[in-house]
């Protein structure tokens, strides 16, 4: 209870811009009500969806932001690097000079061996990549929560990513 106090008073009312996966994330930031996981973890939700998803977005019991069905799983392991990803995605799409989707088994295909992951983010089940002038994003909970690999899904931006330096990912 205290740990959902504490995310309140921090984070309760923020408002963000729709995220590229979960159809767009949570609406904004307010704690609302307490259930438990299938492994007996409590959980918290942390937000309304934007639309209508069969999962919750939730707080688990070690501060990682996720969603949650009939299983939790945790995308980020903590709630600023949901904002940062989703931050992140919002500035990508701007300043990119192409973007990409990859799903189900396209993913896959990515190449990500000459790239290094984006820490900040703090990604579990989503992460993020950086290379020369490419930027890759791979979201993998709705295929964990419903056992459904062909839900994974990944983005990749190619451009000049110049931009990124000036929000502290070199």
């Amino acid at each position: 209870m205290d740990r959902a106090v504490a995310i309140q008073r921090l984070w309760g009312g923020l408002v963000l811009p729709p995220g590229p996966f979960y159809d767009g994330g949570a609406r904004y930031f307010d704690v609302g009500g307490f259930e438990r996981s299938e492994s007996g973890e409590w959980l918290f939700e942390i937000g309304p969806s934007r639309t209508a998803v069969p999962y919750g977005f939730m707080i688990g019991p070690e501060g990682a932001f996720g969603i949650a069905t009939t299983r939790w799983v945790p995308l980020h392991g903590t709630i600023e690097g949901w904002i940062e990803s989703v931050s992140l995605a919002h500035d990508a799409f701007v300043y990119a000079e192409r973007v990409t989707r990859y799903t189900g088994t396209r993913v896959e295909t990515i190449d990500f061996t000459e790239l290094e992951p984006i820490e900040v983010i703090a990604g579990i089940t989503d992460r993020w990549w950086r290379g020369d002038d490419v930027l890759v994003a791979r979201s993998s909970g709705e295929a964990e929560a419903f056992d459904a690999p062909q839900s994974r899904v990944a983005l990749r931006f190619t451009g000049d990513l110049n931009w990124l330096a000036n929000r502290g990912v070199s």
